[in-house]
């Protein structure tokens, strides 16, 4: 049964008879098929953790709108989420996170809960527990000052005068990342504004005596967090002391037309639900009516997010339709789906329709390459990303169309390229968004506590885009192909592993990592660079340490936070598919017999534990969150993964078995 926005709902659901092998593929692949869109694309749910609702319930009430029943619904999800202990998480099985417990606690209050009940007490003593008001996050913080709940002058100092800054300047808004650009150009003007929305409720009573301690930081990041302190200081007492200059003006009307700009070329600002949140009360403060429309477009876009099931309503962070239909694709290939059949053909059209064709921020990383490549959601011009590009080209480069149909795919695809191509960095490696986009200075800035303001290089998009330059047809010896696998060789761990950005954790950035240096070797299978053969010989060493006694494997988001729980943590579908296909990559690169045994063993353990946990429609399940936002700050559970990255595990493992060799 499919549910609300075509999520795979766990009820209703039982795990499969045992099924061999093909019929476990042929299952798959008929869910997949199954939840197809009408017009040939594919979109899961995207889930994040309730700090959506909360600010979604706020900034309702923001616009007056305190009556609305989302409201209500929202903060049904609310309770429903609230941990046994009190508090609320960033992902299920977390420690308290006190920025997303203030705000579920003030939704709570806002709408009658009364303080002195057991779970409003219950979440009183886990907020103080994690440290209190004081412990928020500086986003929280400017949210909380909104409503008179914190003071402005104790919030961090945002000023737009940042997007005066020239690029040959040592620091511009383009240094930041993406996402926190799009978030924090409309804070600026928030900031600027200093709006006062008073809700007639307080949150003394979740202050504390003392800030929380923390683990003392190195002398070099204590240093540069005091200067940017301290000129945040100097920036809120310049606004204390008297009329601000022309240059105040002057920052805001070019934050409006920057905003304006983005909002006009994507599904709301950046497509993502914290910078349209933002842009909403931006163009508010800057005199936008509520009825505006470029105020109701963001909020249609919100509204596009909302999922009501059971009384509740649940937000995602954004929609994920091109990397769900590319990733798809690709899955679907993988188990031998006819590249010309309609729904592989129907989807390519979908995705040529939606190549990104304008330039957009990433023009500002001193790149002058002409426009292509793909976004993540369904319009978001300004932001193409990396990833998305290269699974977009992997599955390109596998289709065959015809006539008009073929000549499109073959030109986007010389497009794409040469846009990836363009967004790789110096050090060989590539970011999500943004070229050069690494300066680790930033993140001391007051308002960086979000964990998210740079966008370096890191092994999980740069071992999608080895494989997508080797897809496409370049040679191993080619110079980006060989800056990105010495990149990779570089990043890799002491343990053999490599660091996951994007997905929990080490098991996904390893099962990437693997599966891209795999295919440098049989590229040129007489002629392995030692120092590439012993990173394979690693990676797969690390893997087969932490497959579970069950045959899976899994990772918890702990390990963002606590090295020990690398590769620790219950198994998983999406995760063990992720190990499964760096091992099946590895098997090929020169493996020795010995080597090669323990290899097929422990994919054979993993697709035991795969066809054990399918369910009785093909799909799996994961319990347990994959997906990741910002480390350590926001987490994700994307609902499509443990559809088709099984599939393409067990496609890639029915491959070795025997007869189906070369």
């Amino acid at each position: 049964m499919i549910g609300p926005a075509g999520v795979l709902r766990e009820r209703s659901k039982t795990t499969a008879p045992a099924r061999n092998l093909s019929q476990a593929i042929e299952a798959a692949v008929h869910n997949l098929l199954s939840s197809r869109k009408e017009d040939g694309h594919w979109r899961f749910e995207l889930e994040g953790d309730t700090i959506l609702e909360s600010e979604y319930v706020l900034l309702l009430y923001f616009l007056g709108r305190d009556d609305d029943p989302r409201v209500t619904a929202c903060c049904r999800r609310l309770r429903s989420q609230q941990m046994p202990t009190g508090g609320w998480t960033t992902y299920p099985g977390g420690r308290v996170d006190p920025s997303v417990s203030v705000k579920a606690y003030l939704c709570l209050k806002l709408i009658g809960d009364d303080p002195r009940s057991p779970h409003m007490a219950a979440a009183r003593r886990a907020i103080l527990g994690a440290g209190g008001l004081c412990a928020c996050n500086s986003y929280t913080k400017l949210y909380l000052s909104i409503f008179g709940l914190w003071r402005w002058r104790q919030a961090p100092a945002v000023p737009p005068e940042m997007i005066l800054l020239p690029r040959w300047f040592w620091f511009d808004i383009y240094d930041m990342s993406s996402w926190t650009r799009a978030m924090v150009v409309p804070l600026s003007v928030i900031w600027a504004h200093k709006p006062s929305v008073p809700l007639g409720v307080t949150l003394e009573e979740l202050e504390t005596e003392s800030a929380p301690t923390r683990t003392r930081p190195p002398l070099i990041e204590r240093f540069w967090a005091r200067a940017f302190s301290a000129l945040s200081s100097l920036i809120k007492l310049v606004e204390w002391v008297g009329p601000l200059p022309w240059w105040r003006r002057r920052a805001l009307a070019k934050a409006e037309r920057w905003i304006v700009e983005r909002i006009e070329r994507a599904d709301g600002l950046a497509a993502i639900f914290g910078a349209m949140v933002n842009a909403v009360i931006a163009l508010r403060c800057l005199g936008y009516d509520v009825s505006h429309r470029l105020v109701q477009a963001q909020l249609r876009e919100l509204e596009r997010f909302e999922i009501e099931e059971a009384g509740e309503i649940r937000l995602q962070p954004c929609l994920s339709p091109v990397w769900d239909t590319t990733l798809t694709v690709n899955a679907l290939l993988d188990a031998g789906v006819d590249g010309e059949e309609a729904p592989i053909q129907e989807a390519l059209e979908w995705l040529l329709a939606r190549e990104v064709s304008v330039a957009g921020d990433w023009r500002q990383g001193s790149l002058r390459k002409a426009p292509g490549g793909w976004c993540f959601e369904y319009r978001n011009d300004h932001y193409p990303d990396c990833d998305d590009t290269a699974v977009a080209l992997l599955a390109l480069t596998r289709i065959r169309a015809y006539g008009a149909l073929e000549t499109r795919r073959k030109e986007a695809l010389a497009r794409g390229l040469s846009w990836l191509l363009g967004m790789q960095n110096p050090d060989g490696g590539w970011g999500a968004f943004d070229r050069r986009c690494d300066k680790e200075i930033l993140t001391f800035i007051p308002f960086a506590d979000h964990n998210a303001m740079i966008d370096p290089s890191t092994p999980d998009i740069t071992s999608r885009g080895i494989r997508a330059l080797l897809a496409a047809g370049l040679g191993p010896g080619e110079a980006s192909v060989r800056r990105a696998a010495e990149y990779l060789l570089r990043e890799q761990e002491e343990d053999g592993s490599w660091p996951g950005r994007w997905g929990a954790n080490h098991i996904y950035g390893t099962g990437l990592a693997l599966r891209a240096l795999g295919e440098l070797p049989s590229a040129a299978p007489r002629d392995q660079p030692a120092p590439l053969a012993r990173a394979l010989r690693r990676g797969r060493s690390w893997l087969l340490r932490v497959q579970n006694g069950d045959g899976g494997w899994g990772e918890s988001l702990r390990s963002y936070e606590d090295p020990t729980a690398r590769g620790c943590g219950e198994s998983t579908a999406s995760q063990t598919a992720w190990a499964m296909l760096g091992l099946s990559a590895a098997v090929g690169a020169r493996t020795d017999p010995r080597e090669a045994g323990a290899t097929l063993a422990a994919l054979a353990r993993g697709a035991d534990f795969l066809q054990d946990r399918q369910r009785d429609d093909g799909s799996w399940y994961d319990h347990r969150w994959t997906g990741v936002g910002f480390p350590g700050v926001f987490y994700l559970r994307y609902h499509g993964y443990p559809q088709y990255f099984p599939l393409a595990a067990l496609a890639e493992y029915r491959s070795l078995q025997p007869g189906n060799w070369g």
